[in-house]
């Protein structure tokens, strides 16, 4: 990797994306973080990584956890979480994203869900993942992709099971609130507005919101706007556009905030992933 100083504060930090032509819908990432910590995001998709080296720490679904070498990191679409490096040394970690329609179709299997946010007892697994990620950035084959996509997938089954009964699917209480947020992604949105979707009132409101995702409201919000700007980015929008497109103040704060949730620079990403 070439070093992007432009995307973080500090010049240890390193971070790529890569999308394959013709393969909607799966996404690369690589990175090397040592300094930088990932404020709360989220991705319409399933997240799948190991970790190459040293160790992550990461909130996610109300709790903290610890990733070391070798271990498996599964994430459910539209959580939301965080990142930073537990050791001196920082973490490398390879990473896929697939949406869920796009896994789906690989597994034969629609709704699949995984409760363990990191796998670390089963290192050889790992490491095989891991060998399959690198695999599947160098590869430029379409027919090659998607066979190696099939059998990084295929390491994960048995890690995944049917939604039914798990918090983030069973309670749709806020779903309304989420679709308000989405189609108002440009506006000005107060708490009351929110409370009001919900019928509760505000700060009751509040007390359940962050209860159930763990996060505030804000924080929702501004993960779906940013998460909303990394797909307009990937369709060749213009960063300007796609700041206003988002609510935010101008291409200057979307440039800090995509960059504090993933690591990149809006242009730098729009790059990488039209290649």
């Amino acid at each position: 990797m070439q070093a992007v100083p432009e995307h973080f504060e500090f010049a240890t930090d390193r971070a790529e994306f890569r999308a394959l032509p013709g393969r909607a819908g799966v996404e690369l990432y690589r990175a090397h973080i040592v300094r930088h910590a990932f404020e709360p995001h989220t991705h319409e998709a399933y997240g799948f990584g190991v970790i190459e080296q040293g160790v992550e720490r990461f909130r996610y679904r109300g709790s903290d956890h610890l990733a070391p070498p070798d271990s498996i990191v599964l994430m459910n679409p539209d959580v939301l979480h965080t990142g930073r490096a537990e050791t001196l040394g920082g973490w490398r970690y390879r990473m896929v994203y697939i949406e869920p329609a796009v896994l789906a179709d690989i597994t034969g299997d629609a709704g699949l869900w995984f409760d363990d946010a990191v796998v670390e007892r089963h290192r050889p697994l790992g490491q095989h993942l891991s060998r399959l990620l690198e695999a599947l950035w160098q590869t430029k084959d379409p027919l090659a992709f998607d066979g190696l996509l099939a059998q990084f997938v295929a390491g994960l089954r048995p890690y995944a099971h049917s939604p039914s009964g798990t918090p983030e699917r069973s309670a749709g209480r806020f779903t309304d609130v989420i679709d308000y947020m989405q189609a108002h992604l440009e506006e000005r949105i107060v708490l009351d507005d929110l409370a009001a979707v919900a019928g509760l009132s505000p700060f009751h409101f509040l007390r359940q919101f962050q209860a159930q995702y763990h996060v505030t409201p804000h924080q929702m919000l501004m993960a779906r706007r940013l998460y909303a700007a990394k797909q307009w980015l990937a369709q060749g929008v213009a960063p300007a556009e796609v700041a206003a497109r988002a609510g935010l103040t101008d291409q200057a704060h979307l440039t800090r905030a995509f960059r504090s949730r993933y690591g990149v620079a809006p242009a730098r990403y729009q790059r990488q992933v039209s290649n």
